[in-house]
């Protein structure tokens, strides 16, 4: 993707990364927890404790052994974070040996990508007369605390809609070059481009009806069915996106599509099933096969309209 220095970028980033346990903080750096006796708590309460820290991925040890018999949340570990080279993101400024040593040139990138989203889909929602709110994009390490529960880098990228936020670790794009040999600056930028589509379907209403007809579902295997039809669209939204931001700004160059479609394939949920389990299980996808996600990715890249994105009136996606 071609940037360079003077391409703007959005203010509408909230970097968390740093803070320990990703914004999980208690006020005044402890919170007392008496053990038994009047006020305290039993045995049960802190079985229970104990549990929740082990869902969000902290050993209650690390908790427990502190000083003055206080509990907070431990720092969230970055030594096992992999280090990644500027020259693994083209299109930014300045070649590797010019770049200073610990610039931050990922979130550099992230913040362009986002502000050309922005500008597109203000476009595109003022010409036919409605506003659209830039969605925030948080930045974090490790987890962090959403509107809609806990956010662990092990979901990969995702969008909420109860704040309306995106949130990203970083360390996705490198799992992701790693486990699924996906790489390339454009690659990068549809994942955030997917997860602004979902901000797109908020704002025209299409989530509400989604979470409505999941409710009304028979069974799991119907509700993942919705669910894909739905990440398939902000899959083609995505595809609009590089359409339009291309006419706008001419970003794309050789190989950019490429990366996008093979971003696509390789995420696609019965490539990640046969990696992770060696086998397909299509009743459990939630986000489409391979080809559903290149078909759609590339139906809203060719035509750059929002109308060749309805995967809910199809009767197979």
């Amino acid at each position: 993707m071609r940037y360079d220095q003077d391409d703007r970028e959005s203010s509408n980033v909230e970097d968390r990364r740093g803070q320990g346990g990703g914004g999980f903080q208690f006020p005044g750096g402890g919170l007392q927890i008496p053990i038994g006796g009047r006020g305290g708590f039993s045995i049960t309460s802190l079985l229970i404790i104990g549990a929740v820290l082990l869902l969000f991925g902290i050993n209650p040890l690390d908790v427990l052994l502190g000083t003055n018999g206080q509990i907070g949340m431990p720092q969230m570990p970055h030594s096992d974070r992999p280090s990644r080279s500027p020259s693994d993101i083209p299109g930014l400024p300045g070649s590797p040996q010019k770049q200073a040593a610990g610039d931050d040139s990922e979130a550099v990138f992230v913040k362009r990508v986002l502000a050309d989203t922005e500008d597109v889909w203000n476009s595109v929602f003022k010409s036919f007369g409605r506003d659209y709110p830039d969605p925030p994009l948080v930045l974090y390490s490790g987890i962090t605390r959403t509107a809609c529960g806990a956010g662990q880098a092990a979901m990969g990228p995702f969008y909420c809609p109860l704040d309306q936020k995106v949130y990203i670790d970083l360390a996705f794009y490198d799992e992701l070059k790693r486990k699924f040999n996906v790489s390339g600056d454009f690659a990068q930028a549809y994942v955030i481009a997917h997860e602004v589509g979902h901000h797109v379907q908020k704002q025209l209403g299409i989530l509400d009806q989604v979470q409505k007809l999941k409710e009304r579902a028979d069974d799991e295997a119907t509700a993942n069915q919705i669910q894909v039809r739905t990440e398939l669209q902000a899959d083609c939204l995505a595809g609009v996106w590089a359409n339009l931001n291309d006419q706008m700004k001419k970003r794309l160059q050789p190989g950019d599509v490429e990366d996008a479609l093979n971003a696509a394939s390789q995420i696609g949920d019965d490539m990640i099933q046969k990696k992770m389990t060696g086998r397909v299980v299509p009743d459990a996808f939630t986000h489409g096969s391979a080809a559903q996600r290149v078909r759609w990715f590339k139906a809203g890249l060719e035509t750059g309209k929002m109308d060749a994105c309805d995967t809910f009136n199809t009767s197979s996606p």
